[in-house]
């Protein structure tokens, strides 16, 4: 049986109401989670909304995270 590697789904909504939620979306971005939560309450939880607001590519596919 041959392993295949699996691509992770991506989120389909963004959550900053935990620390390590606004840590991943801040890296994910590479941007301050200040930015982050500014883009949020401008343009709602979409992550591909908030990355257009961002000036970010979405998906993003050098976001940092591993």
């Amino acid at each position: 049986m041959s392993a295949t590697p699996s691509t992770p789904e991506m989120p389909g909504t963004i959550t900053l109401t935990e620390p390590r939620d606004k840590a991943y979306w801040a890296r994910y971005f590479q941007t301050p989670i200040e930015d982050v939560e500014a883009a949020v309450a401008a343009v709602g939880h979409d992550p591909a909304t908030v990355a257009e607001r961002l000036g970010k590519p979405w998906p993003v596919e050098e976001s940092g995270i591993v």
